[in-house]
Parts: structure tokens; C-alpha cells; sequence
């Protein structure tokens, strides 16, 4: 399914990299503990935080604090950020275009139903947009990801890149809303690709009959 070409200039950068990671891991976090923690000087790290918001990767909170002076400013993930966000308008505009596309070219539609379509839609734009070049096979659910253009990074730190990858694609899941979840992300099948596998979300009552029997053993 071709889609339009549009990089994030967030994931280009190992310092922006980084940055996204923290913010995944510890939602909240200010701009002087990110740079403080990080080592990066502190308008630096404001400049990387204000393009990863620009692309909806993470969103800014003023918070209220009650005293004098300028509120604290804290950045929360995209899983998080309300309807309205620039996340929110990425996941419409790529379920829109999705539609479109099955459209014209006439596609029989798996038996994924309409909301897991959706999904498959927003994170094979997603994956596109961050230049990741995906090829899905929709009935398995599986997306192939050749080339990987942070192969570079890897050698220094793979669990943080894969890890930040990993967390944005549970992150499109969630904000767009259907039955599908990540089963898991396997780096470099070959020397030149990855792998992403979805599968069906087990339903509530099931995970709490299962959690249950857990407990009764």
C-alpha cells in the first residue's frame, strides 16, 4: 500500500532518540531533569523536545503548581495525549487515506474487521513516515521492515532503539483504538530487516479469568 513520503525528523537523531526513550519510560518528566540526566545542554534539549511534540511523538502538560512564576512544563508519551493532538489527527488522517486507497484499488478487505483495519492502516503509515519502509501481510498481521535506517545506532545501544520503536508501536495501537496489540518485535530476522508481529487483543474477561487461575495455582 503506498502511502505519502514524510520522515520524523524526531527519530533521526540518537539525542532525540534518547530523549523519547526517557519520556516512554518515566512519563512527566521536565526539561531540566531530561537534560540534567542526559548530559545534553538544557536549550538543546528544548529544541529536540519542541520537534518531537511538532510530530506527535510526545505532547506537552503545564501543570499547576500554585505559586508564582511560570508552571512547570512536563512531556508525557503519545499513548496519553487527548483527541485534538497532533497524534490524533495522524491516526485520522491515516485511517481516512487507508480507506481510500481500498477503495480504488477494489481490495478484498481480510477478515480483519473495520477496527482492526484501521489499525493496520495507522501503524503501516506510522512505520512508513519514520522511513522504515514496511511490507504487511495483512492476514498474518505480520509487517516486514527493510531497511533499517538506525542500523548505524545499533552497535551502541540496540535495546534503547528498538525499545523506543517498540513502545511507539504499542503507542499508534492504543491511540487508534481497536483489537490488535503488539505480540513482539523481533530486530534483524536478516542482516537487512526486522519483524513486527500483531495479534488480536485477548478480551478483558479472559485476562482476568486467566489472571485468576494464576493466582489459584
Amino acid at each position: 500500500m503506498p502511502r505519502r513520503a514524510h520522515d520524523f525528523r524526531g527519530l533521526t537523531q540518537p539525542r532525540r532518540l534518547r530523549l523519547l526513550y526517557a519520556i516512554q519510560q518515566t512519563p512527566g518528566r521536565r526539561a531540566g531533569a531530561l537534560a540534567e540526566e542526559s548530559g545534553i545542554p538544557l536549550n538543546t534539549v528544548r529544541d529536540h523536545l519542541r520537534v518531537l511534540e511538532d510530530e506527535g511523538l510526545i505532547r506537552a502538560e503545564t501543570q499547576k503548581s500554585g505559586s508564582r512564576g511560570r508552571p512547570p512544563v512536563v512531556f508525557h508519551p503519545v499513548r496519553e495525549a487527548p483527541s485534538g493532538t497532533v497524534a490524533r489527527r495522524r491516526v485520522d488522517g491515516a485511517h481516512d487515506r487507508g480507506r481510500m486507497l481500498r477503495a480504488v484499488t477494489a481490495d478484498d478487505a481480510p477478515p480483519l474487521g473495520e477496527e482492526a483495519l484501521r489499525q493496520v492502516d495507522v501503524l503501516y503509515e506510522h512505520l512508513d513516515d519514520a522511513g522504515l519502509n514496511p511490507v504487511v501481510d495483512e492476514g498474518a498481521l505480520r509487517f516486514d521492515l527493510a531497511p533499517c535506517r538506525y542500523h548505524g545506532l545499533l552497535a551502541e545501544d540496540q535495546a534503547l532503539v528498538c525499545g523506543v520503536h517498540a513502545q511507539l508501536v504499542r503507542d499508534v495501537l492504543e491511540l487508534s483504538d481497536g483489537p490488535l496489540e503488539m505480540q513482539r518485535l523481533d530486530p534483524f530476522v536478516t542482516p537487512q530487516q526486522c519483524r513486527l508481529l500483531l495479534g488480536r487483543r485477548m478480551p478483558a474477561a479472559v485476562r482476568a479469568e486467566a489472571s485468576a487461575a494464576v493466582v489459584d495455582e
